[in-house]
């Protein structure tokens, strides 16, 4: 079984892409999609999130509404909104943000390859998340949401890639974010054939984003297997819509941390423990990290710059070495008394993309005591964690720009 091949895309007519395109289903909640689709009928949350159609108050994972999606997404389908590719394809995804552009390939991944780690995992799934999304494919009959995937760099898969992306696009929007969606269709039987020989020929490609769509995707696999007296290996369902971008385009940003209280602990008594593991340094301004092992802290509207001791870095552990790690195990759990931040509601988490004023703001309205800002996570350091069979620690990474859901899917026949 490849590890990639094209497929037949369900996708927008040209001229209704940009009325079709829309920000991930998870990166908005329930109220925030009813403000986005507000004179949008034809937007992607209508499936993605269908529970806006609903009477506020459904509960999202009632049956109402994965039975709503499908119908949204049918409707789309009968009135000629969407459309599907006569024979298999891949597309190249160009985004582009605030001048970082990343280029990469819409497949078809093997569920068979990511159950046997080819296609390496670095993060914990939640069994209800999973559930849900479980659902919501069966439901429509397809993957709408696709996994972020990364490979590592390729100089011929490089080439084709720009080759295929000079000609004209099929898409080019811009999104209400400012981020710039461009889709090419590779639709050239020997272009296809020779890139699936290359991802074939990679030892491993890796989850950056989509670990409970990936999971997901195994589930239902498993699940129509059983149910398929005639199972094949080569039914859509051995496999699940990806976008694969190679590692030295990725762009992570800082994923930092907000904490509601001090623990019982004064100021002077937090700082003077807090030096016992860290060179702990007052600033007159933000403290945005520019390097690995430093951290920055805002507490009190004073901001510090916090550098852990060397001795306090362990040697041979892609894990313990990550900053989220560092800040994790030598401040917040024994000094701040948070040893789960998975479920713990005294902590939370700001993506980078808020900047130092979202931290400050956290923190100056009352709502959180103090405030840390970490270095961003390297591609390097996620692949040697997925490579290790490790997991890292939870919102260790926070990719931008994000993919937007209802450019592609892929439809399980």
């Amino acid at each position: 079984m490849s590890l990639i091949r094209p497929f037949t895309g369900l996708r927008p007519v040209p001229e209704r892409a940009a009325d079709v395109a829309a920000p991930p289903y998870d990166v908005l909640n329930t109220a925030e999609a009813r403000e986005r689709v507000v004179g949008k009928p034809l937007s992607f949350l209508h499936i993605s999130k269908p529970e806006i159609d609903l009477p506020e108050g459904t509960d999202p994972f009632d049956a109402s509404v994965y039975a709503k999606g499908a119908e949204n997404l049918q409707r789309l389908i009968s009135d000629g909104v969407l459309i599907r590719d006569d024979s298999p394809c891949y597309y190249l995804y160009q985004l582009e943000m605030d001048g970082h552009i990343q280029t990469g390939l819409v497949a078809a991944a093997s569920v068979e390859a990511y159950d046997e780690n080819r296609i390496r995992k670095h993060e914990f799934t939640r069994p209800e998340k999973e559930d849900d999304r479980v659902r919501q494919v069966d439901a429509l009959n397809a993957q709408t949401g696709p996994v972020f995937l990364v490979h590592k760099y390729q100089a011929e898969v490089e080439t084709m890639v720009r080759e295929a992306t000079a000609g004209e696009p099929l898409y080019n929007l811009t999104a209400d974010d400012g981020i710039r969606h461009t889709l090419w269709v590779m639709d050239d039987a020997a272009k296809t054939a020779r890139l699936t020989e290359l991802f074939d020929a990679m030892p491993c490609i890796y989850v950056a984003d989509g670990h409970h769509r990936s999971a997901a995707a195994s589930r239902v696999c498993a699940s129509r297997k059983t149910d398929n007296s005639n199972h094949s290996g080569e039914e859509s369902y051995n496999y699940f819509l990806t976008v694969i971008f190679p590692d030295n385009e990725m762009q992570i940003l800082d994923y930092n941390r907000v904490v509601a209280d001090m623990n019982g602990l004064d100021r002077e008594t937090f700082l003077s423990k807090a030096a016992e593991s860290f060179t702990v340094t007052a600033e007159t301004g933000q403290v945005k990290p520019g390097k690995p092992q430093e951290f920055g802290m805002y507490l009190q509207e004073q901001w510090y710059r916090l550098t852990i001791n060397s001795d306090l870095v362990p040697a041979n552990d892609p894990v313990g070495q990550l900053d989220v790690s560092l800040l994790q195990n030598n401040l917040i759990e024994p000094l701040l008394g948070i040893s789960d931040p998975r479920r713990d509601k005294r902590i939370d988490f700001v993506g980078g993309i808020r900047g130092m004023d979202g931290l400050e703001k956290r923190v100056d309205s009352g709502e959180m005591t103090l405030a840390f800002s970490l270095f961003a996570t390297g591609m390097a350091d996620l692949m040697a964690v997925a490579d290790a069979n490790e997991v890292m620690p939870p919102k260790s990474t926070w990719f931008e720009p994000k993919l937007a859901d209802g450019l592609v899917s892929h439809v399980l026949d």
